[in-house]
């Protein structure tokens, strides 16, 4: 039995802590500073845990190992389980044809370009992130807002800063699953406490997307449009949350938020519209500059991240069916409905007889008060996991959107393939945090900033946005900074569910400042090299989201907005 010790260096909490924080300094060092591709990096973070965690910590070797291979399995399953199945679907709907059905249907919604941004940017990308995350809504809208006339550098700002709210409940739900299973919290509580403070960023979101979209202008003309978005999502995303099915959080928000959005038009129209005529930015000719990642010249070429061909080409010459736009969104209707089944009391507690609860094998660990950790225990819901959903979800797609087999199984193996280089950093970075946790860094770590006492739940959610702005991923900054945040909260007396809720949310505000992401949202858009140039454009909203976000989580911390905490 290996118990953890929270100052095994000279029995100095600041200088055990120091040590503790190596791996992740190296980590986000190389990331950001060196630039090295995150795979590698992660690797050698890991790396560097175990060092830590075997000659520092007296942590036995065996049990590093050990620890390091569950988060593994974990970052396998269900992480990356669920990112394939759900590109997969992705890809045969472009490889259908039906991805272009879809984008033509947004664009004829509104000629107004500050509409369609909202609609496609923060709606339609909500629901891309809730099915799939992993820099799938900025590649796609990116490239769609581009087809609907925005310039190509306003598009990429456009397509990351909409790619925000949503994130916390992205690829159905994967983030505050990982927060909950690396720090032990029921998930329910995690959702819920999740779901008080994001749908406040919602709020505003589609408003800075009218500043960047049309300035002083796009607010004073197209505010209904933006409140009405902004409003529907988050109350609709605050009910999910708290009330479930949690995986369908977003999918629902992003849905009846352009729903009410579609509604309000015809009512309402904005006084002085910018329409695709006005400001033509053809994709051929602004999206064609990339260089084998962005948008091809000749209109067809790849979503950078995705490697999946968007094409952009003009409208065809007739218009697109009923039944076409019907089949076109039929995927995410498929979605959303095997979801609503699978949490149907009775069928949900037929799958979970299917899910194995087991020890990992190897591993014998007690905190520091001599408690067993509950890290150790692995959860393997094969049946009943977001990504066989997701699978069962890209058979029928298949089907639906008549798809060959042949060529839908050939989309399975490239999506594979593509996903090859980012299933070992999401693993090695998973590896990486069950390490910390399992030897008792994380713990160290937790202690020190402990004593930070009332004032910690005002630093919390600059962890999750520091986290997430290095790995480019609300899951990692997790399962990085989780536990730590519970940790800390016991040391200082403050309620751990609340901190350890806004890792996550600050996470998602870290996204759009992501290394990762900008070079995602740049090379979509033709504009490779040039991501310093769309990092400053991003660079005020998330200053001003952060703080934002830090004074709300510190109320919720006092009596004034403590009766938000569950």
């Amino acid at each position: 039995m290996y118990q953890q010790v929270i100052d095994p260096v000279g029995s100095s909490l600041g200088w055990s802590a120091l040590v503790a924080a190596i791996p992740l300094l190296a980590l986000f060092t190389l990331l950001g500073v060196v630039r090295m591709r995150a795979w590698l990096a992660a690797l050698f973070g890991l790396s560097l845990t175990l060092l830590v965690a075997v000659v520092m910590y007296g942590m036995p070797a065996g049990q590093a190992f050990n620890s390091a291979l569950e988060g593994a399995a974990f970052g396998l399953f269900p992480a990356m389980w669920i990112v394939v199945n759900a590109i997969w679907i992705y890809r045969m709907t472009v490889a259908s044809g039906h991805f272009d059905v879809a984008r033509r249907a947004f664009a004829r919604v509104s000629d107004d370009q500050r509409v369609q941004g909202i609609i496609i940017a923060f709606s339609f990308g909500a629901l891309l992130e809730a099915l799939a995350g992993f820099g799938t809504p900025v590649a796609i809208c990116s490239v769609m807002l581009i087809a609907v006339g925005l310039p190509p550098l306003k598009a990429a700002t456009v397509a990351l800063i909409a790619n925000t709210a949503p994130v916390a409940y992205g690829a159905v739900g994967l983030p505050v699953i990982t927060l909950a299973r690396v720090t032990g919290l029921p998930l329910g509580d995690l959702s819920a406490m999740t779901g008080r403070q994001v749908p406040v960023l919602a709020l505003f979101v589609p408003l800075a997307l009218l500043v960047v979209l049309d300035g002083r202008r796009g607010v004073r003309e197209a505010w209904p449009a933006a409140l009405t978005c902004g409003v529907s999502f988050a109350a609709v995303q605050y009910l999910m949350a708290n009330h479930g099915p949690m995986e369908l959080t977003d999918v629902a928000a992003a849905l009846v938020s352009a729903g009410a959005v579609l509604l309000l038009l015809r009512v309402w129209r904005p006084r002085e519209g910018t329409s695709q005529e006005a400001t033509p930015h053809p994709a051929d000719d602004s999206a064609g500059t990339g260089t084998g990642t962005g948008t091809g010249g000749d209109g067809g070429g790849e979503s950078a991240g995705l490697g999946t061909a968007v094409r952009t080409e003009a409208p065809p010459r007739r218009p697109d069916t009923r039944t076409e736009v019907v089949r076109a969104f039929a995927p995410y209707a498929v979605i959303i409905a095997l979801f609503s089944v699978v949490s149907v009391s009775a069928v949900r507690d037929a799958l979970a007889r299917t899910t194995a609860f087991f020890a990992w094998p190897g591993l014998h660990i007690a905190s520091p008060d001599g408690k067993p950790l509950a890290l150790v225990q692995f959860k393997f819901d094969w049946l009943a996991g977001g990504g066989t959903v997701l699978l069962v979800a890209g058979l029928v797609t298949a089907v639906v959107l008549r798809v060959p087999m042949r060529q839908a199984a050939t989309a399975y193996g490239h999506t594979l393939h593509q996903l090859r280089t980012a299933a070992v950093t999401v693993t090695a970075v998973l590896a990486l945090a069950y390490v910390m946790n399992a030897s008792g860094q994380t713990a160290t770590m937790g202690a020190l900033l402990a004593r930070a006492g009332s004032l910690f739940p005002l630093l919390s959610p600059v962890l999750g946005w520091f986290g997430t702005a290095v790995t480019g991923s609300d899951t990692s900054s997790n399962s990085l900074f989780g536990a730590l945040q519970v940790s800390a909260a016991e040391g200082s007396g403050h309620a751990p569910v609340l901190t350890a809720a806004a890792n996550t949310s600050g996470g998602v505000l870290g996204k759009m400042i992501s290394p990762q992401n900008l070079a995602i949202g740049a090379a979509a858009v033709g504009l490779a090299g040039r991501e310093g140039e769309l990092f400053r454009r991003v660079l005020a909203a998330t200053a001003v989201f952060v703080p934002f976000l830090c004074v709300l989580v510190y109320l919720q911390s006092t009596p004034l907005l403590s009766w938000m905490v569950p």
